[in-house]
């Protein structure tokens, strides 16, 4: 009983700091431009872009056809990355199964594994979102937010290519996540 009352009161002070979202409404600044690349995006293409190119393009070219193919070749590049990754832990895995009398060794060479393991499986599932991308390209669906529709923007995406979520819808699902779990 003492628990709930402590839980219900923790709860109650928490609501009455929490900032309504009226109050919580953040002020980005639009990334700045660089008026010397402004315009070349038109000569160039898609593969001899620069990022700072691609941020130059101006608004109204947003999702153009260099630009989706700029995030394609990112894209391509980073899966290919990924797979010549996932081949080279296949190869590692399989020289260390030499056995090892010292126990301290061993679990040091397991930990070890262990870890390279981990560090696949989270590039294994960051190829799914690579891939999902891809096909978002195809679809002509990439760049804009799978909630609101509107455009995710270029800065977001050149930080984070498999971003399918606007800045502020991502801030809002976790805040969710924070407040309500998973």
């Amino acid at each position: 009983m003492a628990q709930t009352v402590a839980s219900t009161a923790a709860k109650a002070s928490y609501l009455h700091t929490m900032p309504t979202t009226a109050q919580a409404q953040p002020t980005y600044t639009a990334a700045k431009k660089d008026p010397k690349l402004a315009n070349n995006w038109k000569t160039k293409s898609a593969a001899e872009l620069t990022d700072a190119e691609v941020m130059a393009m101006p608004d109204d070219e947003y999702m153009n056809d260099k630009q989706l193919d700029f995030f394609r070749a990112q894209l391509q590049k980073q899966k290919d990355d990924l797979l010549s990754n996932a081949g080279e832990t296949t190869e590692h895995l399989r020289e260390d199964t030499s056995i090892v009398p010292d126990p301290a060794d061993r679990a040091t060479i397991e930990e070890e594994h262990a870890l390279e393991l981990r560090t696949r499986d989270r590039e294994r599932k960051l190829l799914k979102k690579i891939s999902q991308s891809i096909a978002r390209i195809e679809a002509g669906d990439y760049g804009y937010c799978d909630e609101t529709g509107e455009p995710i923007g270029l800065g977001r995406l050149l930080a984070r290519p498999t971003a399918t979520l606007a800045l502020e819808a991502q801030q809002r699902r976790e805040m969710k996540q924070k407040m309500f779990g998973d």
